[in-house]
């Protein structure tokens, strides 16, 4: 084989690996890679982290222009398009880097996509073979489109001092692509570094920006009672509760009330958006059953099924950060279960009911609003028998059935509803363990 098609194989290597190099700064023998798991097997995307930061992603809804439009369109298939190729080689031993494919006169046309974008499709098929060969994930697979997700990733430079990705105005500028307006429904915390934009199609039609801001990062600060907790001993004034995972009301907390909030006029409850939807859905995706696949009233009609899809999703999310919010404003200590969901949606049919209830999101957004707050989130073991355990006397009543809603003790005769008695024991056991924390604290 000439010779000179090694050198220009080495020279387009050496220049992806100044790009990379570029995007995440190298510290020693180590590469720091942004959103580092905290697995301990060795990812070859992966980077230790010297300098510890936070990062915050903000999503936008935007509105390019048609022109605009069609560019991310173009760049999401680049990326679609140049994953594929690439898995299709390294399944055949051939590695390449995305300037090489660049070169070749047939896929010219790659050159019109961003280059972080596509340098960012070989970090991650990367990253997932790293994942397959460590037996964490399942091969990478190829993209087929329509069926997998639309989008591509965009880092920012900083070139003389100067950004190629900005964020001011209700504009975002984009490598390639310009300004483009967004609607900033919410404003960024100041004092971050933007780092990184993915661009987002939607299947209701919509553009979404998520842009992703460097933090430094800050320890935990408990509030003052938690604070006054460690230092006295003192509990005068402090607020604790449990919540016990109910499928038809999302919890029920200690107090034995379901999860609500106030606006000026009005209550909102909790409500399962997709059970409510769920005739719609049917619905419309009957109609879509009947007519010709990809013709232009089969994507209009797809269109009408995915926002149904979308409202259900945005409902669910909303009303579960709601109640996170509150929850970690009004308590020091919260007590839950830490319940295997995968196993939930496996057993006795509760599929659908538990992906309806987004538990698992739930308990998310309540970690990082105690995180935010300075409340305490404590897990409690998912074999702890609250259910089974009399809150009277402590009697575990082991032949205690599902279908039994309300406990009666064999012992005592202590009568309670399941669910309030699960939660004051889910309480009292997450107060338990923290004042093993706060001995601990006490003697150290």
């Amino acid at each position: 084989m000439d010779r000179n098609i090694f050198e220009e194989d080495a020279a387009l290597r050496a220049a992806d690996q100044m790009l990379i190099d570029e995007l995440y700064p190298v510290s020693g023998s180590t590469r720091l890679y942004h959103f580092q798991s905290p697995k301990t097997k060795k990812r070859t995307s992966s980077r230790k982290k010297d300098n510890p930061a936070s990062y915050m992603a903000y999503v936008f809804e935007g509105y390019p222009t048609k022109e605009q439009a069609a560019y991310f369109c173009q760049t999401i298939g680049n990326c679609r398009f140049l994953w594929n190729r690439m898995l299709d080689d390294h399944r055949h031993g051939i590695y390449h880097t995305p300037a090489w494919y660049k070169k070749q006169s047939e896929l010219s046309w790659l050159a019109k996509a961003d280059s972080l974008a596509l340098a960012n499709v070989q970090l991650n098929l990367e990253a997932a073979e790293s994942d397959a060969k460590s037996g964490d994930k399942q091969k990478p697979r190829f993209h087929k489109k329509g069926v997998c997700r639309d989008s591509y990733k965009t880092n920012c430079q900083y070139l003389n001092g100067k950004s190629t990705i900005t964020l001011e105005d209700e504009y975002l500028k984009l490598p390639k692509a310009g300004k483009v307006r967004v609607k900033m429904h919410r404003p960024v915390r100041p004092g971050g570094v933007l780092k990184s934009v993915t661009v987002s199609h939607e299947p209701d039609g919509k553009w979404l920006f998520s842009v992703v801001f460097q933090y430094p990062e800050e320890p935990f600060k408990a509030n003052e009672a938690i604070q006054k907790v460690w230092d006295s001993g003192c509990t005068d004034g402090f607020r604790m509760t449990g919540l016990d995972m109910s499928l038809p009301h999302l919890y029920i907390d200690a107090d034995g009330q379901m999860p609500f909030y106030e606006l000026k006029d009005s209550t909102v409850c909790f409500d399962k958006a997709y059970r409510r939807l769920e005739g719609r859905v049917a619905r419309e995706q009957r109609k879509l059953s009947h007519m010709k696949k990809h013709s232009h009233n089969y994507r209009k009609q797809q269109r009408r099924v995915a926002k149904l899809y979308a409202k259900d999703k945005h409902q669910r999310h909303d009303f579960l950060r709601q109640m996170a919010v509150r929850l970690a404003r009004k308590y020091d200590l919260i007590g839950i279960e830490d319940l295997d969901m995968q196993a939930m949606k496996k057993s006795l049919r509760f599929g659908k009911s538990v992906s309806d209830n987004g538990w698992g999101l739930f308990t998310l957004y309540l970690e990082e609003a105690c995180r935010k707050t300075g409340s305490l989130l404590i897990r409690v073991d998912k074999w702890f028998p609250s259910s089974k355990t009399c809150h009277h006397c402590g009697h575990i009543y082991h032949d205690l059935k599902l279908n039994d809603r309300t406990y009666i003790c064999p012992v005592c005769g202590h009568i309670m509803d399941r669910d309030y008695q699960a939660a004051q024991n889910i309480r009292d056991e997450a107060f338990r363990i923290f004042q093993e924390i706060s001995r601990g604290k006490a003697s150290a």
